[in-house]
């Protein structure tokens, strides 16, 4: 095994950090990301009870075609909006955004910005 890649380890220890503050309620739960090199997922999580409320990732059958032909970050902001949409029908407005020790910019940026656009409020 060769040595850990340095850039891996310091997002996990920004998500540590990060997750020490930010808990998902069933009031207000957590909306979670995690970007790949190729695709980008998201989940509303109540961090309480255990459940994953809503899901959507650039891979959901439902969203998978549509992103044909689209830019990575045109992509996060569709999964954005189809999971606020996913959560609207389960009854969640407020959510706190967890952005997984990703940096807040690009794919990340765009996701929660089109969940904003399509009504989730945090």
């Amino acid at each position: 095994m060769g040595k850990p890649n340095p850039r891996q380890i310091a997002r996990l220890r920004r998500q540590a950090r990060v997750r020490k503050r930010v808990k998902g309620t069933e009031s207000c739960p957590r909306l979670c990301v995690f970007r790949s090199a190729v695709h980008i997922y998201a989940q509303i999580i109540d961090d309480v009870s255990g459940v994953t409320l809503a899901a959507a990732s650039s891979l959901s059958p439902g969203l998978k075609d549509g992103l044909k032909g689209l830019k990575k970050v045109e992509q996060a902001q569709r999964v954005g909006k189809a999971l606020a949409e996913r959560a609207k029908e389960k009854g969640v407005e407020q959510v706190v955004f967890d952005r997984n020790g990703f940096l807040y910019h690009g794919r990340v940026k765009a996701l929660s910005d089109g969940a904003r656009e399509a009504g989730l409020k945090f």
